[in-house]
């Protein structure tokens, strides 16, 4: 099947499904770009429904990841593809993606884990930048608390570079994420200015959750209530924050370093 027109009724649902996360969350489907991109979900577990292939940008030499082989293929015209695509360079292939189910109860891990936590954070690049350094940093998974960005919006996935699938990712209501992290013995350490430690003066080689809230607002009280120590990053110049992303890239290497050595605590 090859489509030439971009008024045709699959590509206006590719579309649908790019502009609304009530659309995706109906469909339990989410568009991708991207051969990088189709290779990290399919390793780790994705599955496709539809293809979408410009074989005059991919090139004739490209295969799909043999894990998306059982999905659709509709071949379109180098048109169509530049009316779907949602960003530049991303290679001629896009799919629709099955999303999967973010329960606190699917994260897995060994030994002391490590969580990061953001409550209430809304833009999506920041999400998918902390997801970035939380592959980086090898966490045991991601937290999103009362999130106010969609997990498969095509900003997060693009910032995220394939990250959002690599990484553990939770989704849960503030309340359920404080009892999860309770119940299994983690420590709770809320980044916050007030009444706080500094940070690499506290012990994050047991288990560990970081918890970060929006720029504009912080964290709620219920995270400030149930934290087992408060902690900060020194602020030195004019302003009084860094952006969530970059806190939590600290903070996560902070808990980085101190599992490679054996310092001393103050908290």
């Amino acid at each position: 099947m090859i489509i030439s027109s971009t008024t045709n009724a699959r590509i206006k649902e590719v579309l649908l499904l790019q502009q609304k996360s009530q659309e995706r969350r109906r469909q339990g489907l989410f568009p991708l770009e991207g051969q990088r991109e189709l290779s990290h979900a399919a390793a780790c577990g994705y599955r496709a429904r539809t293809v979408f292939l410009c074989p005059e940008i991919a090139g004739a030499d490209y295969r799909l990841p043999e894990a998306l082989a059982d999905a659709e293929r509709i071949e379109v015209t180098p048109q169509v593809y530049a009316r779907m695509a949602y960003r530049e360079g991303t290679e001629g292939v896009l799919a629709l993606m099955y999303g999967k189910a973010h329960g606190l109860h699917e994260l897995r891990w060994q030994g002391a884990p490590l969580f990061v936590v953001i409550e209430g954070v809304e833009k999506p690049g920041n999400v998918g930048a902390i997801l970035r350094s939380a592959d980086a940093a090898g966490v045991s998974g991601v937290i999103l608390a009362d999130p106010r960005a969609d997990l498969y919006n095509p900003n997060l996935i693009r910032s995220s570079i394939g990250s959002v699938f690599t990484v553990p990712v939770a989704v849960a209501p503030t309340e359920e994420c404080i009892a999860f992290l309770k119940e299994r013995g983690v420590c709770i350490l809320t980044a916050q200015l007030q009444d706080s430690h500094l940070y690499y003066d506290t012990d994050m080689r047991r288990p560990t959750a970081l918890v970060m809230g929006t720029e504009a607002t912080g964290l709620t009280d219920a995270w400030r209530r149930a934290a087992d120590a408060h902690i900060r990053i020194p602020m030195l110049g004019r302003l009084d924050s860094l952006n969530v992303s970059v806190s939590a890239a600290v903070l996560m290497y902070e808990a980085v370093r101190q599992r490679q050595t054996i310092p001393t605590f103050n908290a």
